[in-house]
Order: structure tokens, then sequence, then C-alpha cells
């Protein structure tokens, strides 16, 4: 709070823009941190909470339910792929990954299976801020590296990216097998850990090791999830099912809070009994929240009716066509991009507050961090817009670049 700059105040948002109270306008570059896929304040969603406030905004879904959350659920286990059918609602990504966690582990226990308390995760990872979250982050990850001390000890292992990594896994797998819950990893993409791709035989990769060895794999689609990688969810791309998934951010497309583990039907079984002591006892305050669930409803009503999909294949070709222009830059490590995310890997960013001050001068809105300059912007974007997101992206660095290094 001491050194880091004030906030810029905002007076309002609309589409891809967000105005300041000092009357500049900003292209937001990176959806709010990932959310609004839809732009700011699409009428459809904005008509569906306000109709659900009229109703009811709020209601505990503990004794009762609700229409929003039926529907919702139904919808989304439809939408995910394979038997990925119960769905335990809550209210932000980091809880959607402690709950999948917890019934990974309640799961065994169900079975009459003890000491299965450990989580396989994988460097480069991030699944969120909350205690049990940062233990299956890379635990070299600046954010969490003060805790580690007071953190739950998990397996953290390279990913299966080749035969030898794959093979190097299998052994550890076996070495632990004893007092591993499960695997949790992030699809395709390793978000907040750096922006690091990998590909879809790498997932297949690890499907297989966790079919082999009996664990169920949770796959964390808070980032990936609703389009951002061209298919509604990453694992799509590898034709992977999971047995958990986790989502959150562009659900409501960027409205209101609200986050999901979604499980599947052999998993739910395990917690199906008479005995109320096999009950998955988790009850967040506002889980299900129905203006919440309105709002994610909307939002895949504009999925079924609006191309998204289609817009982040151009968003995709955009970058494909200007961001390389970033390659050849003085500290330019790596340029790549997938779906509606673009990345400039940087061999460091010196004076990170002077470079985002920059962004805001060229008139977008960009947030680096660590050594990634990355764009993820809103879907519906236009071409022209997201011209003058990329180029000035690439202006900015440059420029920066040539004082810098």
């Amino acid at each position: 709070m001491k050194t880091t700059p004030a906030g810029l105040p905002v007076a309002s948002a609309e589409g891809v823009r967000i105005k300041l109270e000092d009357g500049r306008e900003l292209i937001d570059g990176v959806s709010s941190w990932w959310t609004v896929c839809h732009g700011y304040r699409h009428p459809h969603i904005i008509d569906a909470v306000k109709a659900q406030l009229d109703e009811v905004p709020h209601v505990m879904l503990g004794g009762l339910t609700h229409a929003p959350a039926e529907r919702l659920a139904a919808r989304l286990a439809a939408l995910t792929p394979g038997d990925l059918n119960h769905v335990f609602f809550c209210e932000s990504g980091s809880v959607s990954v402690e709950i999948a966690m917890k019934i990974a582990m309640q799961s065994w226990i169900n079975r009459g299976v003890s000491g299965r308390t450990q989580f396989l995760a994988f460097k480069g990872g991030y699944h969120g801020d909350t205690l049990a979250t940062m233990s299956v982050c890379d635990p070299e990850e600046g954010m969490h590296a003060l805790f580690a001390g007071g953190l739950q000890r998990q397996i953290i292992a390279e990913l299966p990216v080749d035969d030898e990594a794959t093979e190097a896994l299998d052994t550890l797998m076996t070495k632990h097998g004893a007092s591993l819950a499960g695997v949790v990893t992030e699809p395709l993409v390793q978000g907040a850990g750096g922006m690091r791709f990998h590909s879809p035989e790498t997932l297949k990769r690890l499907r297989a090791l966790c079919d082999k060895h009996g664990l169920p794999l949770i796959l964390d689609e808070i980032m990936t999830g609703f389009g951002r990688l061209g298919t509604m969810f990453a694992c799509e791309k590898a034709g992977v099912v999971p047995d958990i998934m986790t989502v959150s951010k562009a659900l409501t497309g960027g409205t209101l809070p609200l986050a999901a583990a979604i499980a599947s039907s052999r998993l739910f079984n395990d917690f199906w009994s008479d005995d109320a002591g096999a009950a998955l006892m988790h009850g967040p305050t506002y889980m299900g929240n129905p203006a919440a669930c309105a709002a994610a409803n909307a939002s895949l009503d504009l999925f079924e009716t609006e191309p998204r999909l289609e817009q982040v294949a151009q968003i995709e070709d955009a970058f494909a066509r200007l961001l390389p222009h970033a390659r050849g830059v003085s500290g330019v490590v790596d340029v790549r991009w997938q779906g509606a995310i673009g990345v400039i890997e940087m061999r460091g960013l010196p004076d990170l507050d002077g470079l985002k001050a920059c962004f805001v001068d060229s008139g977008v809105w960009v947030r680096p961090f660590g050594n990634i300059i990355y764009l993820m912007p809103p879907f519906i974007i236009t071409a022209d817009d997201l011209e003058r997101l990329i180029r000035s992206t690439v202006d900015v660095t440059r420029s920066w670049a040539e004082r810098h290094f």
C-alpha cells in the first residue's frame, strides 16, 4: 500500500472501453482480469440481473432452491464434456479449487481409504490465493513464497511435456501413490504463473497417468473456460474429460462473483449415501446467488446467440498477424499466442509501474506482471480497436525496451 501508485478512478465502462473520471478512455486489453468476455454492460446480462433483483436478489441455498441456480447447473452439466454432471456453486475461483480438492480428498475417505491427503500439482501453476490453493501453486511463485512454511506440503512436478518427463512423473506418482488424493492443473495455459503454454498431448499424457494410478484429475478452467482458447473449455482441444472442473471469471460475463466445482457422476456417487456423515459439508453463504446465476445464464445465452468463438478466432488471427512485430525487440525472449491470449515475454520488466503508466498514456489498459506483457481482450472487440490495442502494446514495449535493454 505504501509503494503502489493509487488506482485510476473509473467513471464508467461500456463495450471494450474504460472511461476514467478525468475523461480519458482506455481500450481494455485484459478483460478486467479475464472476466468481461462480452464487454462491459452487455444489455442482455444487465436486463437479466435487473429482472432477478426485482424477484429475489438472494436466498440461501440450504433447505431452499431457486430456478436460476437449477437452470444454470443443468446448463453447465450439459455444456461441459463427459459425465461432469454435478455442480457445486460458490463465490470465487480460489474457493472452487478448494472445494474440488475437498471433494477429491473426501471421496477417498468415503470409500474407506485413509492417508490420501496430498495433491500433485505443477511448476508454473497458479490456482488462487487462499491457503489450500497457494499450496498447489508453484512454490517459487513470488506471491506465495512467503507462506511456504505455513502451507501443506504438496508434490510439485514438471508437466509431462515429452516422453522423458512423462516417465519421471509416472515414477513420482508411483512413489507417492499412497498419499495422493488427486492431481491439479491448468489445461493448455498456465495463467498467472507466466502465461506458459503446453500442448494438448501434454494434457492427454496427464489424463492417461491419472487413469493408470487411479487418481482424480482436477482441471482449473477458471481462466481458460468459456471460449478463451477458441473452444468453450480448453480440455476439449485435447479431448480430455477431467473428474472435476473448476470455473469462474467469465462465467457471469464479468458482472457478478460466481464460481463452481463441477464433478463427475463417479465422484458424486462416493457421496451418495444413507449416512449423513458422507455428505460434502461445505456451504458458502452466497453459493448459487440468484442474481449471479441470472447473469451466468444470460452469459451462456450470448454464447448460444452471438458468434463468440468465431470472434476468438478473429482475435487469434490478429495476434498472428501483428504480435510478431515484437520479435527482435531488445529484451524480448518470446512472442506467443493461442486463442484470445497474446503474450510478449521479456528478460525482465524494470520499473514496472512506469511501464504500466506508459500503456495508459497510449490509451490502452494493459497490466504486465513479472516478465510478461500479455493481452486478453473482450471477445467483442472490433477489428480497429484490436489492431490499435496490439500495435500500441508493441510500440510501447519497443520504446520501453530501447531505454532499459
